[in-house]
């Protein structure tokens, strides 16, 4: 109720800014450029919070408001492999800083010369699964590799998981017969941020052998707390793909509508080129899109495949 109150609120705004451009267009005279550019700069603002809008109109998903768990693994590739890991980490986290969401890495896996092997984080913020579930899939790398002494062609890959965190009163249950849970020291870069203590916590879930880990608390008690937030998102996708695996049994053969699991490329040579596989996007600046700028391709995934919206776009048209 919330939410629909505040929607209402941010709609109310809207229509006052749109009255009061009316009004500078009264008294617009020809020779007034000040009024004009002021004219500009409302409808641009106007123009922004309009789209801002209207994307919140996209999320009509079960989970699309809660916060999420975002888990990110290095694909074969070595080096390469697990430096473009620890790139989309980073493109990530200044997203969601953009976004004024609050991130919280639960597990982080150095990788061997560079890079990282696995992260595990939680962002929590306004609509968060509904933004980044467009972001599950592989992502695939292609530049001048820096780790190879002829610079060569080199092409890697880095899978991106998300889950819906879900509420205390989910409908997931979890036996404590059904775990094993395993304590052993956390690892780290060295020096004063080593861990003394056996704080790091790996659930395993033994029916679905389902595990996590989490160590990025130096108290025992708060990573077991994150480990089962994370396991009950993991068997909550696993009970709902076992669930599509029976309708599909049922209906019979099902293509889905995405394209394979790459879902998009970052291209850095012979030319710069960041596209999505799925709906076609695509630009050119690839520095842009590492530093988190993401939104334009989050909102392209939305516009294809929120079906409610497909609708409501082609009759605005």
């Amino acid at each position: 109720m919330e939410f629909l109150k505040k929607e209402i609120s941010d709609w109310k705004a809207i229509e006052v800014d749109l009255v009061d451009i009316e009004e500078y267009f009264k008294e617009l005279t020809e020779d007034n450029e000040d009024s004009v550019q002021l004219i500009v700069t409302e409808f641009e603002s106007v123009k922004k919070r309009l789209n801002e809008f209207e994307k919140k109109t996209f999320f009509s998903g079960k989970y699309d408001k809660n916060n999420v768990i975002l888990e990110i693994h290095a694909g074969a590739g070595g080096d390469d492999a697990q430096d473009w890991a620890e790139m989309l980490l980073r493109m990530y986290l200044r997203f969601c800083e953009r976004q004024n969401w609050k991130t919280k890495i639960l597990n982080k896996t150095e990788g061997g010369e560079a890079g990282i092997k696995s992260a595990l984080i939680e962002v929590g913020g306004e609509m968060v699964f509904g933004n980044l579930k467009s972001e599950k899939g592989v992502h695939r790398l292609v530049r001048q590799s820096p780790f190879n002494s002829d610079a060569l062609r080199q092409t890697s890959f880095a899978s991106v998981e998300i889950w819906p965190v879900l509420d205390k009163n989910s409908k997931i249950e979890i036996s404590a017969s059904d775990l094993r849970i395993d304590t052993f020291r956390s690892s780290g870069a060295g020096g004063q941020s080593v861990n003394t203590t056996d704080s790091a916590v790996r659930i395993t879930h033994l029916p679905t052998n389902t595990v996590v880990t989490c160590q990025d608390e130096r108290s025992q008690l708060k990573n077991k707390e994150s480990a089962m937030k994370v396991l009950k998102a993991r068997l909550y996708e696993y009970l709902e793909q076992q669930q599509k695996e029976k309708e599909q049994e049922i209906k019979g053969e099902y293509k889905s509508a995405e394209w394979g699991n790459q879902i998009r490329s970052y291209v850095f040579h012979p030319y710069k080129l960041v596209k999505d596989h799925r709906t076609n996007f695509e630009v050119s600046d690839v520095e842009k899109v590492m530093d988190g700028e993401i939104n334009d391709f989050i909102e392209e995934y939305l516009r294809h495949y929120i079906p409610s919206t497909k609708s409501k776009i082609s009759n605005s048209k």
